[in-house]
């Protein structure tokens, strides 16, 4: 008997076989740039920071994180169940800890654009790490 090679197509369940798009990559470029605009704005406190690097930050973390959510969903096939399953209880978790900091910054009284930009900064790290890890588990699991 001889053993063939196995061509992978695109209904393998095999995970190791299939092409996917760089969504681990994509969401740590967004967890990077979120990172650099919280140390950025939280350097400042408690004197207002200059507006334009955070915002550039936050928007380009805005912009590679809807790209990365649209790659996301046209994975096909995927292991949505496993994913959702993962992300749903990273984002309960990492919506505490987003909620505990934000809670910190209204306590040490930052207000106006400062509170605003660092909301949206925690927003973007309680929503890109559960993709990350739900993505990160999902994308070796069988799908049938």
């Amino acid at each position: 008997m001889t053993a063939m090679a196995s061509v992978p197509d695109e209904h393998d369940p095999r995970p190791a076989d299939r092409k996917m798009p760089p969504v681990d990559v994509l969401a740590m470029v967004t967890l990077g740039l979120i990172i650099a605009s919280g140390i950025y704005l939280a350097a400042h406190l408690p004197r207002p920071a200059p507006k334009g690097p955070a915002v550039v930050l936050i928007g380009v973390a805005a912009v590679v994180m809807i790209v990365n959510v649209i790659l996301l969903s046209r994975i096909k096939p995927f292991a949505w169940k496993v994913f959702w399953q993962v992300a749903a209880w990273s984002l309960l978790a990492y919506a505490v800890i987003a909620g505990i900091l934000l809670f910190v910054f209204v306590y040490d009284h930052t207000r106006g654009f400062m509170l605003v930009a660092l909301a949206l900064s925690l927003l973007f790290f309680a929503v890109d790490i559960p993709l990350l890890l739900g993505y990160s588990v999902a994308r070796y699991q069988p799908t049938s």
